[in-house]
């Protein structure tokens, strides 16, 4: 069965070319290896680049509408009955690159940088992310309740430049500017690092009426995909979705993963560290330790040596996915902290100064 071009963009069969156009925009968006380092992604990235190829031409399109993909390759019968040309008339293959119809769509030679790139900003500590439709507000007093910093979405200067001046007396015109990434931390739990979630994020932000003037203030859910594994200071970008004014090119809304802290476990990379605290006794003697997991079980870590001040014992594979590899895992470090008695008794001193060496 021949590829389904329609179902690769998200589309039905009956989509307009304006359609095609905005389908290809999201899906290349969210498949660009650049942006997407899940397994598949380059492939996706070019599937979505063959079916825009097809479906954006009205003649390839009419006969891959009529043959499907066997007729478009020249792989059918031909058509008969003389009705136009048929799959043995026509031969197609995807000879294109697709970073280059990437680069010709959004009109640069690095549209990923005009896409993903400005993604430094400021930071507010304040977002509550706790509630799952965390409201941030777009317009000029920042995000949330505490403030994106500088003027927030909008509040930006733009520069303008003159027309095309000398051939008619050309009126100067605008040249529109991105607004500056607004940046907001995004805080997750260690457990949902582990098992990857999806966060609904509620933004307000202003938009262009249809007279391209007048402004009105809409909310829109933005649905973070958080991946297994993801370290600390993951950037997640969704492009243009900040204020719109006449005069501006929406700011790209960029949210950074943070770790929020844990009861009981530290990260440190895609390990995890968990502190036992043991007596002096236990310390000098050997000791089991009943350590938790993040996914709510005990491993038991025993050592009969004599602990030793940052001894650390390791338990393979019962740490956080390795981003770059989700079906493996890090490991689950035990740290030992002894605690010390606060008082000895005189007895207890003397059989202590005779057990112990001295060096």
């Amino acid at each position: 069965m021949g590829k389904d071009y329609y179902d690769i963009l998200g589309i039905g069969k009956g989509a307009s070319e304006e359609d095609v156009k905005k389908a290809y925009r999201k899906q290349a968006l969210k498949y660009h290896p650049d942006k997407n380092k899940s397994p598949g992604a380059e492939e996706k990235f070019k599937e979505i680049a063959e079916a825009y190829d097809v479906l954006s031409d009205p003649d390839k399109k009419d006969i891959y509408d009529r043959y499907g993909e066997e007729g478009l390759k020249g792989g059918g019968p031909s058509a008969g009955g003389g009705g136009g040309s048929g799959p043995g008339t026509f031969s197609y293959s995807f000879q294109g690159d697709p970073h280059a119809i990437f680069a010709e769509f959004f009109g640069g030679r690095n549209p990923f940088e005009q896409f993903f790139g400005a993604r430094n900003g400021g930071q507010d500590e304040g977002m509550d992310t706790d509630d799952p439709f965390a409201r941030f507000g777009m317009g000029g007093s920042g995000m949330g309740g505490s403030g994106m910093g500088g003027s927030g979405m909008g509040g930006f200067p733009h520069s303008f430049s003159s027309g095309m001046g000398g051939v008619g007396g050309h009126s100067s015109v605008v040249k529109k500017q991105q607004d500056p990434a607004v940046v907001h931390d995004l805080r997750v739990t260690l457990e949902e690092v582990l098992s990857g979630c999806t966060k609904k994020m509620k933004i307000s932000r202003k938009r262009l009426n249809p007279d391209g003037r007048t402004l009105r203030k809409e909310d829109k859910i933005l649905e973070v995909q958080i991946k297994k594994g993801w370290k600390e200071g993951t950037k997640i970008t969704f492009p243009k979705e900040g204020d719109e004014t006449p005069r501006n090119i929406p700011a790209d809304v960029v949210f950074v993963l943070k770790d929020k802290p844990h009861p009981v476990f530290k990260r440190d990379g895609s390990d995890i560290v968990y502190t036992a605290k043991i007596s002096l006794r236990d310390a000098l003697c050997g000791c089991t330790v009943n350590a938790p997991t993040l996914d709510n079980r005990t491993v038991t870590v025993s050592t009969t040596d004599v602990v030793q001040p940052g001894m650390k014992r390791r338990v393979s594979g019962e740490g956080l996915p390795y981003p770059k590899r989700p079906d493996r895992r890090g490991d689950l470090i035990v740290e030992y902290e002894v605690k010390f008695p606060e008082r000895l008794s005189q007895s207890a001193r003397d059989t202590i100064a005779q057990v112990l060496p001295r060096s």
